[in-house]
């Protein structure tokens, strides 16, 4: 592996943030921020128009011709069931970001729509725009990367790299060589970045939890690297053992106690107005998905600005951070499904289950705040125990606290040891089957960069290191889908002109 230069300029490059983050923690944070910042003024339209042509583009396929072609040889079928399948796909994509986020989100929005909007008013537009976050267009950008390494690597027979597509559609020379080789590099240094933030902000979660359950009041970083530590012991295990022994009965456990915490405050919270406030919120998000998806603010005030890079801006180009590391893993357990299969279990099933998560939790929350027995402002005061302090306002909040912090536990494992795993293929040309020492490897190398990001402490600064690295794959995942399409187009017509 040392003599892949990818893998070289990639760890280097990692590498560097972590020495820097070691050595000014608060100056990286910083420059990250204001670099980031002006990166979404100059080009926050380009993002939301990207991410809403992956959508529409992901859409049409699905419902066209090309939706019947195979992912894999023709008589090919898939390796996991479709329940695995879609665990694992939505612990790999989502996990922890939904149980840190479930409450935090829809409440800290109502405080800001509160501002513009009448109470009523606020939660809506609070629901609308938290579920615009989790929904379609986030699994549209999964989506698009997966399906284009997935294309090439089963029926092309490519590497799954992120430059295969590039040189089998434009051919070996020194271009396509040139940028492949920075598509890879980058592909595992937003990788490393991306899932070294949201290991930071899943043990900060974790921590909440235990000191809250525990009493122990202000933790400071002890009890944190303690819950990294056994994180870290947590993952070594799963990294030697073959994908569908350690991820798929992780990835099954961790949803089935999201499912039964969603449930549990259903039934025993408000059911009948946490299912209008759904049954609204779905409605909402039907007729504003599209229009929202090309909304910049363009004639708001400063202060409406901020918020929409802070959030908006923010979440797409972290689903871009993302996209290589779920995309191929996404295109590694889908060998053998038709596009049109896997692009509609891509963007339907987990949205679906965003929206339904966000609205139990968001509406719950609402109506606990309203008779005063949950306090918004812990949204502002400690982010982290926000979905810990709604639990409190109901029965048997021990259990469900415990269960929460055992979700996001096995959420986070699942989320290095699939990282890890990809990290290995990019490293290893693409290699389905990494060695074991190259994915124990990139575990210690993403504990590192884990470390670099639970001591900043913050999470905005985690958002804005996250953002920074993935600013690029604006460009790299467009360019990509249009090698797809390329590609699609030249195999339909092939096709056409043998029938």
């Amino acid at each position: 592996m040392w003599r892949n230069p990818t893998f070289i300029c990639a760890m280097s490059l990692t590498l560097a943030v972590v020495a820097w983050g070691m050595v000014d923690t608060l100056g990286l944070a910083a420059w990250a921020s204001s670099t980031v910042d002006l990166l979404f003024r100059s080009r926050g339209w380009f993002v939301m128009l990207t991410t809403t042509f992956l959508l529409l583009g992901a859409i049409i396929l699905a419902a066209g011709r090309a939706g019947r072609i195979r992912l894999g040889a023709e008589d090919e079928r898939p390796e996991f069931s479709t329940f695995s399948w879609l665990v694992m796909m939505f612990a790999a994509g989502m996990g922890v970001g939904l149980l840190f986020y479930g409450v935090a989100e829809p409440v800290g929005h109502f405080l800001f729509f509160r501002n513009y909007q009448n109470a009523p008013e606020a939660a809506s537009s609070a629901l609308s725009l938290t579920v615009f976050h989790w929904g379609l267009h986030a699994w549209a950008i999964y989506g698009s990367c997966g399906l284009v390494i997935a294309y090439f690597g089963f029926r092309k027979n490519a590497p799954q790299l992120l430059s295969s597509p590039l040189r089998h559609v434009y051919g070996e020379n020194v271009w396509t060589r040139g940028f492949g080789f920075v598509f890879d590099t980058l592909a595992v240094y937003a990788t490393a970045i991306g899932l070294a933030g949201s290991m930071a902000m899943g043990v900060f979660q974790v921590q909440s939890g235990v000191a809250r359950m525990l009493g122990l009041g202000e933790t400071g970083l002890g009890l944190a690297l303690g819950v990294f530590a056994v994180l870290c012991l947590a993952s070594f295990l799963p990294l030697v053992r073959d994908l569908g022994s350690g991820m798929a009965k992780l990835s099954s456990l961790a949803i089935l106690l999201t499912v039964g915490l969603m449930l549990y405050l259903l039934l025993a919270g408000p059911t009948g107005f946490i299912m209008s406030s759904v049954t609204e919120m779905l409605g909402n998000y039907a007729s504003q998905v599209l229009p929202h998806g090309l909304q910049t603010y363009a004639f708001w005030e400063e202060n409406v600005l901020k918020y929409f890079s802070d959030w908006t801006l923010n979440y797409m180009v972290w689903w871009l951070a993302w996209a290589p590391f779920v995309g191929v893993f996404i295109a590694r357990i889908s060998r053998g499904r038709t596009i049109r299969e896997f692009l509609s279990g891509v963007l339907l099933a987990p949205t679906g289950f965003s929206l339904v998560w966000f609205g139990v939790l968001g509406s719950a929350g609402f109506y606990e705040a309203y008779f005063e027995r949950f306090d918004p402002q812990i949204v502002v005061r400690d982010v982290n125990a926000a979905t810990f302090a709604l639990l409190e306002s109901f029965p048997l909040a021990w259990l469900t606290s415990a269960a929460t912090i055992a979700a996001a536990f096995l959420f986070i494992v699942t989320s290095v040891v699939s990282a890890a795993y990809v990290l290995a293929m990019f490293s290893s040309r693409g290699d389905t089957d990494p060695p074991t020492s190259m994915k124990l490897t990139w575990g210690v190398i993403l504990a590192a960069l884990g470390l670099v990001m639970i001591v900043t402490g913050s999470v905005d600064a985690v958002r804005a290191i996250i953002a920074l690295s993935a600013n690029p794959f604006i460009f790299i995942v467009l360019t990509l889908f249009v090698c797809l399409l390329r590609a699609l187009r030249r195999d339909m017509n092939h096709h056409g002109e043998e029938s």
